[in-house]
């Protein structure tokens, strides 16, 4: 099968977050899926079929197979918009979330993905301690948001992975398929993050698209604005461009070619 990394958020090589992205005929048994996702090694590995006008897609974590991925999403497009529907200005995905879409402008891939609202809950002791952080805010949806007072403070986070696990129970996550997501107001753009997702086998993404899913309409209602710039603080580091549109977000980025291959089995 046609294997594709993608570096996603980032408009150079070695920067951002790699995607892996198979292109296939019909779905392989998910078992092979999985054991692929584990070799390949990625944070997200990408598995598409072609329909009739769009493509079914999935992604699988070295461990589980997960319901929205952004990163490997854009990652996708990238390759289907250079090496097989290069007229296409609009790519649609069906997935486990629901249709997303995604559109080239120019440079820019953009994103419309789901809109996940979080809400404020109890401090979970276990986030404290496995982050060490003492001046903290939590919000949840379908990841858990902790807001820390600067950006700063997100870079001196060192989390205990194995305890991280343990706020799966604390907060009564029903999968391992959530993450834990610390955000800051940035210092050169309007918010900052670092995510983390130890049970679904990922201790730290690179850059995460599903994240800002959360972060875009928490930090669109703090600020006052609907059009907004991110940083992911990992090592490889990402840009993230945001717009709050109410139901759905749209989460833009740039994105280059590491890989071109085949996979054989």
């Amino acid at each position: 099968m046609k294997y594709f990394i993608v570096d996603v958020f980032t408009d150079k090589v070695f920067g951002g977050n790699p995607a892996g992205v198979c292109l296939l005929d019909e779905w392989l048994a998910d078992g092979v899926m999985q054991n692929i996702a584990m070799e390949n090694n990625l944070s997200e590995t990408a598995f598409l079929v072609k329909r009739d006008g769009f493509y079914d897609l999935r992604w699988f974590t070295p461990e589980i197979e997960i319901d929205l991925c952004g990163h490997a999403t854009m990652g996708s497009a990238y390759v289907l918009f250079n090496f097989v529907e290069t007229a296409a200005e609009v790519l649609s995905f069906h997935t486990q979330s629901g249709v997303l879409t995604v559109e080239r402008k120019e440079d820019m891939l953009w994103m419309d993905f789901p809109s996940r609202p979080p809400a404020p809950v109890e401090k979970y002791k276990v986030i404290g301690e496995s982050l060490e952080i003492n001046n903290y805010e939590v919000l949840k949806s379908a990841d858990i948001l902790i807001v820390l007072e600067n950006e700063e403070a997100i870079k001196k986070v060192k989390p205990d992975f194995e305890l991280l696990k343990k706020v799966k129970q604390e907060a009564g996550m029903p999968s391992d398929v959530f993450c834990v997501i610390i955000t800051a107001p940035g210092s050169d753009c309007d918010f900052v993050s670092r995510v983390f997702a130890p049970n679904a086998g990922v201790n730290e993404d690179p850059v995460t698209g599903r994240a800002h899913c959360v972060m875009i309409p928490y930090w669109s209602k703090r600020l006052g604005k609907t059009t907004m710039k991110a940083r992911q603080l990992s090592k490889r580091g990402g840009q993230i461009w945001c717009e709050d549109a109410g139901e759905r977000v749209k989460i833009g980025g740039k994105a280059v070619l590491y890989l071109q291959g085949e996979i054989k089995l």
